[in-house]
């Protein structure tokens, strides 16, 4: 029996392959990767023209400096930008300096830019202009706070940015996706409300000529073959079964009138009755497969100990000079709901492969109360046979050239779908096989049983 998973994760993967989620996902992730890369530019060329702008105002404030040094003769030295403090040493003040501002002495001429620690303790960022010349140092330094504090305010605007077109982004989507899948959504429904229907209507004329009309002239147009191929296969199974009934209805007649005959010698005899033996084979096969080409339960209260008296009686016929017993164990009484020739069929099947693979020994049929074991002390079976004995067409190891195509135990397995039984094979001790029937399917099987059900 197939093992079935939990349905969280099942309905987890089952969400995240939904064609609207994906879309809605495109939708986010579109918003949210260009609102990104458009903040990164943005910011980016923010800062870039920010320090050029600096930069610029702090030569041309240091050239400014330098001419008024020049025309004043060192009397007026100063920077027309309020941030901008403007110091200046000369040559016998190069070493305080060293002394006073270790971390301007070394540095060249250019644009600086300095980290230090501020009188509150707190680390204060600015940019220092370097002018060096034999009669004097200049040095004009930027405060950096302001810019630094626009910049932070900037940055959060941006993050709140990406944050709003981005839920936007979710908004649009799901709407666009529930625009997207509506018609979609509704062919679905519509194919579902058509689920189990002989005749089911056509879909086409409930939608416009788009992607999705097209979608449901195709499904009309592969509903249309479909209902055609199923009834033709459904009056050729009807003609077939009553074709075969006619002959077989005759071989019936004639079988009984000639035992009828008072006059008849043993051997005729038994071989009128392997006649009779076989041609109720035939007809509940028929029966069976009617049943399994209509895919509809029959309905009964048939006897499945009668029914294995019969079968074993049908192959007792058939042993010859075998040496091998067939026997029944267990009490009567147990009956299913299920007409006698489907029974028959799937019962007869897992019988006829105990008796045709045992060479000597015996075939026990247990009854049990919800279920019947075909015992057999033949050559055995193994793993792989045991995983793939009930497909259609597969023939076991020890099949070898005996008759057959391998289909009996695929009808049976078909049978039990239908029927919501269980059927199964698992080696036997200390050989042969066990083949188990389960009516109940409600009851746990034994662990290494191979089952085979709907």
């Amino acid at each position: 029996m197939p093992t079935t998973e939990s349905s969280k994760p099942r309905r987890h993967r089952r969400f995240r392959r939904r064609l609207r989620t994906r879309i809605i996902l495109s939708f986010v992730l579109l918003g949210f990767g260009l609102t990104v890369l458009f903040a990164y530019a943005t910011i980016l060329a923010r800062q870039r023209v920010e320090d050029q702008l600096v930069e610029d105002v702090m030569n041309r404030n240091l050239d400014e400096s330098w001419r008024r040094f020049i025309q004043t003769n060192g009397r007026v030295v100063g920077a027309p930008v309020e941030q901008i403090k403007a110091y200046y040493y000369l040559p016998d003040k190069f070493e305080s300096v060293r002394v006073n501002r270790p971390e301007w002495y070394a540095l060249p001429d250019g644009i600086h830019s300095i980290t230090a620690m501020g009188d509150d303790g707190r680390p204060s960022l600015y940019k220092l202009g370097v002018r060096k010349t034999p009669q004097v140092w200049f040095f004009i330094a930027y405060d950096m706070g302001q810019t630094a504090r626009a910049e932070v305010q900037f940055k959060r605007t941006v993050y709140g940015s990406i944050l709003l077109f981005t839920a936007f982004s979710l908004v649009v989507g799901w709407w666009s996706a529930s625009r997207v899948m509506s018609p979609v959504s509704e062919l679905a429904a519509r194919l579902r409300a058509y689920r189990g229907s002989s005749n089911p209507r056509p879909l086409a004329p409930h939608f416009p000529q788009d992607e999705v009309g097209e979608l449901a002239k195709a499904l009309d147009d592969y509903s249309g073959r479909l209902t055609e191929v199923v009834q033709r296969d459904r009056e050729f199974n009807a003609d077939v079964s009553h074709e075969l009934r006619t002959p077989l209805a005759i071989i019936r007649g004639s079988v009984e009138l000639m035992l009828s005959r008072p006059d008849m010698d043993e051997k005729t005899r038994i071989r009128i009755q392997r006649i009779q033996r076989a041609e109720q084979q035939c007809t509940d096969l028929i029966s069976a497969l009617l049943l399994l080409s209509r895919n509809e339960r029959g309905h009964g209260n048939t006897d499945v100990a009668r029914v294995v008296d019969q079968l074993l009686d049908a192959h007792r016929a058939t042993l010859g000079g075998k040496p091998l017993v067939l026997r029944v164990e267990g009490e009567g009484g147990v009956t299913v709901d299920s007409p006698e020739a489907a029974l028959s069929v799937a019962l007869g099947n897992l019988i006829g492969n105990a008796v045709k693979y045992t060479k000597e020994g015996e075939v026990v049929v247990r009854l049990l109360p919800d279920a019947v074991e075909v015992i057999d002390s033949g050559p055995g079976l193994s793993k792989e046979d045991a995983a793939r004995l009930f497909e259609r067409g597969y023939r076991g190891t020890h099949a070898g050239h005996s008759q057959g195509g391998g289909i009996g135990l695929s009808i049976v397995s078909r049978l039990c779908a239908l029927y919501g039984w269980q059927v199964g094979v698992r080696p036997g001790e200390p050989k042969g096989v066990v083949a188990t029937l389960r009516f109940s399917p409600d009851r746990g099987a034994p662990p290494d049983e191979q089952p085979r059900d709907a």
